[in-house]
């Protein structure tokens, strides 16, 4: 059976992906991947979402997406893609798995980016509970406690700033003993009354309360090897993060950080037919509603590409 779609990945873009593509009754498989509703699920109260005025858990709006999306006639696989291909003469693409081999018309890839962590011991308990990689998501969950960012790029200093309209104190905690961020990003944040860097210092230890919320970190001092205790309620990760591509093989043209660039609208390729949505291909804003914007793109434009092949 060749299928008329197959989406990949289960965040805010595949879901939404899968809901027009359903709505336009072409069927859609999802595939959902080892992370059903993305990273979404490691969020506690999401309060960013239009629509709900009084937040919603981030577990609870993913849920809520597929849900929608079934409702109008998606089928959902829970398997994890690991190769696609395209043949030239027919058009068709395979889509291999664990499990097997599926044929289709079109494909979405809305498989995500995964934020870099560090890999400390009980690291994954905490995210959604004082460790996050998002400031614009949790920031404000954080008013007038210190708070700590583990970064020293452009995007630790951006979030440093923004952490600044809530947190009492906000830490920069960085490897060396200068920021990598542009010159007038790095003075422009150090300027800041609020900010205070932590150099050449890495963190090796999370502490957390009776509750499993996070109260503090171990700092050890690169140039001495001392260790010192610093309060703070939520480690922000600014390390990058690691676009879900690889599997696409040369079928999609990256940037240097894999992420996927768009060679028309919606998210088109360079391979007709295949389009990318969300994270994947959002090395900017990487937000949900953007992602679902994105996947609604995808959708759209894949059903016109379905009638061009009639």
């Amino acid at each position: 059976m060749t299928e008329k779609i197959i989406i990949i990945g289960a965040g805010p873009a595949g879901y939404t992906a899968a809901l027009y593509a359903a709505r336009a009754e072409l069927a859609p498989l999802l595939f959902a991947g080892p992370q059903i509703g993305g990273q979404l699920t490691t969020t506690t109260e999401v309060e960013n979402f239009p629509g709900f005025p009084e937040g919603i858990m981030g577990p609870d709006l993913m849920f809520r997406m597929q849900q929608q999306a079934e409702k109008f006639g998606t089928r959902f696989a829970y398997e994890s893609v690991t190769g696609v291909s395209r043949d030239g003469e027919s058009g068709l693409f395979r889509v291999a798995t664990a499990g097997g081999e599926y044929a289709a018309e079109a494909v979405i890839a809305a498989t995500g980016a995964s934020a870099r962590y560090l890999g400390l011991e009980g690291e994954d308990a905490l995210i959604g509970h004082g460790l996050t990689a998002c400031a614009t998501c949790d920031g404000s969950f954080y008013r007038n406690v210190p708070v700590c960012v583990v970064g020293g790029g452009d995007s630790a200093c951006e979030e440093a700033a923004f952490l600044t309209r809530f947190a009492s104190k906000v830490y920069i905690v960085h490897r060396r003993d200068t920021l990598r961020a542009s010159k007038i990003m790095a003075e422009r944040t150090l300027a800041r009354e609020k900010i205070e860097a932590v150099w050449n210092s890495q963190i090796v230890r999370y502490l957390s309360d009776a509750s499993g919320e996070l109260e503090g970190v171990v700092l050890k001092d690169l140039a001495t090897g001392e260790a010192r205790t610093l309060d703070v309620k939520c480690v922000f990760m600014a390390i990058g993060h690691a676009p879900n591509s690889a599997f696409l093989g040369d079928l999609v043209d990256r940037d240097q950080a894999g992420y996927i660039i768009a060679a028309g609208p919606g998210g088109a390729t360079k391979t007709p037919g295949l389009f990318a949505a969300g994270d994947v291909a959002d090395p900017r804003y990487r937000q949900a509603i953007t992602s679902a914007g994105m996947g609604c793109g995808a959708a759209l434009e894949a059903e016109r590409y379905l009638l061009s092949r009639q």
